[in-house]
């Protein structure tokens, strides 16, 4: 381990290790297998003629799942992208580092990202779901309501399935994204599903917590730990109450885990082994 990363604590027998890996990292990582699942998915689907890198794509929804699909179709040519979102303030992210696409050219070097995303147009105009070539509706509980979604008429309609694993009731119930793909009139329907940490939702935000939660459990359970603390905080407050996106931006930037421990270790590669836990698939609705 680098000297760097750790420095002495509350004596000089205790070190204080900090987490290279930032929330924004974690974000993006979790982001990344999202997008690049819906991406394949528009590939094959632009192999196959259904629609061309010229197609409309309306996306609904801004946070966090359709900002990083807009970006990583944008990266790889899909000309035509509106997302459209109640927030108008969100248009921020595109802008933003959050769901840039991920160079991985060599692994150990920090995330770089692809910035200015010109040709990615943002409304509030929800009129614009019903005529697109492809809607693609991340919006989840509580979102598009069925009558809206009837009124959509399009070739392709994938939807984010916001439920993980479910393994709470209550949630199950309340996920109505099946019912409004069949309201859909389209004859492509597919479903975006993600999972692998048992959460009760597959939120960006959700995975990310439980990725931090089930670090700081695994590395509470290593001798030589006094304790560890992540740097979190309620982020949807400050981003849909407060609506201040550039204090989210800042404090995401902080590393996410400090850890008091008498024996210094690298924390980093146990976040990785539970981001590596996720996984996106596209399921086929029929």
């Amino acid at each position: 381990m680098d000297n760097n990363d750790y420095d002495t604590g509350i004596s000089s027998e205790v070190f204080t290790v900090k987490s290279n890996i930032r929330l924004i990292d974690i974000f993006n990582r979790i982001l990344e297998k999202k997008a690049k699942s819906v991406l394949g998915l528009f590939n094959k689907l632009n192999y196959d003629g259904i629609i061309n890198k010229e197609s409309s794509i309306v996306i609904i929804g801004t946070y966090f799942t359709g900002i990083a699909i807009a970006k990583h179709l944008s990266f790889n040519d899909f000309n035509d992208i509106t997302i459209v979102d109640i927030y108008p303030h969100l248009e921020g992210l595109i802008d933003s580092k959050l769901g840039n696409p991920i160079i991985a050219d060599d692994i150990n070097k920090r995330n770089s990202f692809i910035e200015n995303f010109r040709n990615i147009k943002f409304s509030s105009d929800l009129d614009l779901i019903r005529n697109a070539d492809a809607v693609i509706d991340t919006t989840g509980l509580g979102g598009i309501n069925e009558s809206q979604s009837e009124a959509i008429f399009t070739k392709v309609f994938l939807i984010e399935d916001p439920i993980a694993e479910e393994n709470d009731s209550l949630l199950k119930d309340k996920n109505n994204i099946y019912n409004r793909a069949n309201m859909v009139n389209s004859y492509n329907k597919y479903v975006l599903k993600t999972k692998g940490l048992n959460t009760k939702t597959s939120g960006t935000m959700t995975l990310a917590i439980d990725v931090l939660r089930q670090s700081m459990n695994s590395i509470l359970a290593k001798d030589g730990v006094l304790y560890c603390a992540s740097e979190m905080t309620f982020y949807e407050e400050i981003i849909f109450k407060e609506k201040d996106l550039e204090k989210f931006f800042r404090l995401i930037e902080l590393p996410v885990l400090k850890v008091s421990t008498i024996l210094p270790f690298d924390c980093d590669c146990i976040i990785n082994e539970f981001i590596d836990e996720i996984h996106s698939e596209i399921l086929i609705r029929w």
